[in-house]
């Protein structure tokens, strides 16, 4: 395998204007220096210093040998007596010049190397971030396909078995049906909500666009959005007293802390459910928890992933968590912040945490 790098006409054109441009301020420098000190070491020293800064900004290892060749040489010429005159024959200087040509050689080859190294580098993790994403679009599509499919398939069999016996049923059994048909058509609207929530973020991108919002507004506006859902969950609120600008997007959010709440009434077998916020160092920490029964140890770890999908052993008519989960964490993760979840001696806790400052890339 050939490994001579091919330059279209743009690379090399820019290589040279960059060679040419440093090694002009280095000549310039360089005479400065002579001037008042006549002294070429010093001269040598900022030919070394632009050999290295053309390694650095060309690309390829030719720039840093051409540059170290053109150094090495206007040390010789322009700074070594007798001047404008290549001779390396005098006591000592041999040396001197082998020297900075190998010190100049090696550090082009060493800084062209770990721009390389970057380079593959910077080009993983471009290519973990596609993965995580495909991951993401995986985990998100088996959770659709599960908790969609399942009060669809709940609404259809109401809906055929209410038309088919309509004269046999009793007003209970009509009343449970219709009662059953409308629990399922909110839990489908909720989770329609929550996946044109993930719209909002940038297509092809892990990102969203971000503003600095008042966080205790976001958590009431969450906290009352839910509560017109479910008028018997008991939600305490702690937020801290100093008014905290947190950039996110405030919608996006407001799903996640609805999401969790939510998630705390149905699955945790209480009502009540603490929510309270505090200042980290460089982020702010979301705390959702309950009194509840916990989570099977054994889903934790994937229930982020879709590995949070409820069996609904109860046979009750809310439906698997999946959804709503990875939801939430492709939203969190898009702000560049965590989440995860632990039991706690009684309960579960849920905690995600929001980037302060300048974290956070900003939509244009």
């Amino acid at each position: 395998m050939q490994n001579k790098e091919q330059m279209d006409f743009n690379t090399l054109l820019e290589n040279i204007l960059i060679t040419a441009g440093i090694f002009i301020v280095a000549t310039v420098l360089a005479i400065a220096f002579f001037h008042y000190s006549l002294n070429s070491t010093s001269v040598a020293i900022i030919y070394v210093l632009a050999v290295m800064l053309v390694a650095r900004y060309t690309t390829g290892y030719v720039p840093g040998i051409v540059a170290t060749f053109f150094g090495v040489i206007c040390v010789n010429y322009v700074f070594t007596y007798p001047f404008m005159t290549l001779n390396f024959s005098i006591d000592g200087y041999p040396v001197t010049f082998v020297v900075m040509a190998v010190i100049s050689g090696l550090t082009s080859a060493l800084t062209t190397q770990f721009k390389k190294q970057n380079e593959i580098l910077n080009e993983r993790e471009k290519l973990l971030m596609e993965a995580e994403k495909e991951t993401m679009r995986a985990n998100l599509l088996r959770a659709v396909s599960h908790d969609l499919r399942t009060p669809l398939t709940s609404i259809i069999g109401m809906a055929d078995t209410y038309l088919a016996d309509n004269g046999r049923l009793t007003e209970g059994e009509k009343s449970y049906m219709v009662k059953s048909i409308s629990e399922d058509a909110n839990w489908l609207l909720n989770m329609v909500e929550n996946l044109l929530s993930v719209t909002r973020i940038r297509v092809g991108e892990t990102r969203v666009n971000t503003s600095p919002e008042p966080l205790e507004e976001v958590v009431s506006e969450a906290v009352q959005r839910l509560r017109k859902r479910l008028p018997q969950a008991k939600i305490k609120v702690q937020v801290p007293e100093e008014l905290l600008m947190v950039p996110m997007d405030a919608v996006l959010i407001e799903q996640v802390i609805i999401n969790l709440l939510e998630n705390g009434v149905y699955y945790s077998g209480t009502d009540s459910i603490d929510l309270y916020v505090k200042k980290a160092e460089d982020a702010v920490e979301f705390h959702i928890v309950d009194q509840g029964k916990g989570i099977d140890p054994e889903r934790l770890p994937t229930i982020f992933d879709g590995g949070g999908v409820d069996s609904n052993k109860s046979g009750d008519s809310h439906r698997g968590m999946g959804i709503g989960l990875t939801i939430c964490k492709t939203i969190i993760h898009a702000h560049q912040g965590t989440i995860c979840a632990r039991n706690q001696q009684q309960g579960a806790e849920f905690i995600f945490t929001l980037p302060l400052g300048e974290k956070i890339g900003h939509g244009e």
